[in-house]
């Protein structure tokens, strides 16, 4: 081994001990990478239903139907990703980044074939065409987004520092989010209709801004921590799996995870018809949107000194428990305005914030764990699964959410609901989140065991094996 890629240790992993300190620099490259994926993945959540339905035409059930197949393929394509990543040997840039620099060019096209309108053909060419290409676009953000993730935990092995990487990934979610949420509209639609010449014209644009994001991550990150070529993965395949039943960080963070998202994607569902029925004003989706934003921005400077002085596992817990309590709230004061049901809102988005934006961070140290108990460095496959269980949490929540608004009689036809129905819009607006959130908050409190303690003692444990 050379003095520019540092020592090897007992296990393989090696340490970059010449690379420059981990710093702001790494913190923008791995925002970037955030900013990237979600200037096409929101875009995508957020307008290709109403592209596939008013512009090719297609039944709304056919598309629930697509998403449920092409979610679930996805959710196999990350996992046989983090598989193969973690056969690959490293290169002198790392072992992540330069799949993030190879595959972000098909993803990036394969998502503006999906906006392309050809006009005339038959609903059948059309129900095909997005089979195609949604579901290839999706097996290509697999490509990009499984290294990306997994590249946290090569980035720097220390726990604060990660958590700093975790909440920096958050702001470009949500810098995304906004620009999508906020611009994107002003673009696609004419007249209030969808009009498939501005959709590609977004497609592009984003298309554009995503590319440039990915060479920015590409370019600003360092990975300090490399692990060698794992061409017995597949052999290695049966202790894998032994060591995921025993490591009990995963399998907790796993069922708290895909509870939060399944929680997080029905609010997003459920709030079009709160605001748009209970409260007669869908504008002030607009302003939700806003204040969702804001309240991670006043949470993100206190996410670190709070990690550093009281534990991930306990800030999280905490910022859940006070969104639990104010959804609450929420549902037993059902005759507040608008505007200050949105005020109160706000504290509770400030709350679950805490959780978003140390979620990954609880990632990489659930990777350790996996090294910790099997001797395997397997990041590529460990984050492949939890990307797994986030997927699974989409579909779910992408088929609870249109079934629970019929459950409650919600009739399109009608120019007012019923007060049943308002009723029951609001009832799964407040109370519903409220449950789900209260559920993660004791999943992470009693059952997921990494507190700051022990997340501390692991990093050390590691660090002598690795010198012993």
């Amino acid at each position: 081994m050379n003095s520019q890629t540092g020592l090897e240790t007992s296990k393989g992993i090696v340490s970059n001990a010449t690379n420059r300190k981990f710093g702001l620099r790494d913190k923008l490259g791995y925002l970037f990478g955030d900013f990237g994926n979600d200037f096409f993945f929101i875009l995508v959540s957020s307008f290709l239903m109403v592209f596939y339905t008013d512009v090719f035409g297609i039944n709304a059930a056919a598309v629930g139907g697509l998403f449920l197949i092409a979610r679930l393929w996805d959710a196999i394509a990350d996992v046989t990703w983090g598989r193969f990543i973690d056969t690959r040997k490293a290169s002198p840039n790392g072992k992540f980044k330069p799949w993030i620099f190879r595959m972000s060019f098909p993803l990036v096209i394969t998502g503006v074939l999906m906006f392309i309108h050809l006009p005339g053909m038959s609903d059948g060419f059309y129900l095909a065409y997005a089979y195609v290409t949604y579901i290839l676009w999706g097996t290509f953000y697999s490509t990009v987004n499984i290294p990306y993730g997994s590249m946290a935990s090569v980035i720097t092995s220390d726990p604060v520092e990660r958590t700093s990487l975790s909440t920096f990934r958050t702001l470009g979610s949500a810098m995304a989010g906004l620009i999508i949420n906020v611009i994107g509209p002003l673009i696609i639609f004419v007249d209030n209709k969808a009009d498939p010449n501005r959709f590609l014209l977004a497609a592009i644009i984003f298309a554009i801004l995503s590319l440039s994001c990915y060479m920015a991550c590409y370019k600003l990150s360092t990975e300090r921590i490399t692990a060698p070529e794992n061409k017995k993965v597949n052999s290695n395949l049966g202790v894998t799996l032994k060591g995921f039943s025993k490591n009990k960080p995963l399998i907790w963070i796993l069922i708290a995870s895909l509870a939060f998202m399944t929680c997080f994607m029905l609010i997003g569902s459920v709030n079009i018809y709160l605001f748009k029925d209970y409260f007669g004003s869908a504008t002030a989706l607009s302003v939700v949107g806003i204040v969702q934003t804001l309240s991670m921005f006043i949470a993100m400077p206190l996410v670190k000194p709070l990690v550093a002085r009281f534990g991930k596992k306990e800030t999280a817990s905490a910022g859940l428990l006070l969104a639990a309590a104010i959804y609450a709230v929420l549902y037993f004061i059902p005759n507040v305005s608008t505007n200050q049901f949105i005020g109160i809102l706000s504290i509770a988005t400030f709350g679950y914030a805490f959780f978003n934006m140390v979620i990954w961070a609880f990632v990489t140290d659930v990777i350790d764990y996996h090294e910790y108990l099997t001797g395997l460095r397997e990041d590529g496959t460990v984050y492949s699964i939890y990307s797994f269980a986030r997927k699974v949490g989409q579909a779910i929540a992408g088929g609870l959410g249109g079934f629970a608004i019929s459950a409650v009689g919600y009739n399109a036809n009608l120019k007012s609901q019923t007060p049943a129905t308002l009723h029951g819009i609001h009832t799964l607006g407040t109370l519903l989140p409220a449950i789900i959130l209260v559920l993660v908050f004791l999943i992470l409190v009693f059952l997921y065991p990494l507190n700051k303690k022990r997340t501390i003692q692991l990093t050390a444990d590691l660090a002598e094996r690795s010198h012993s």
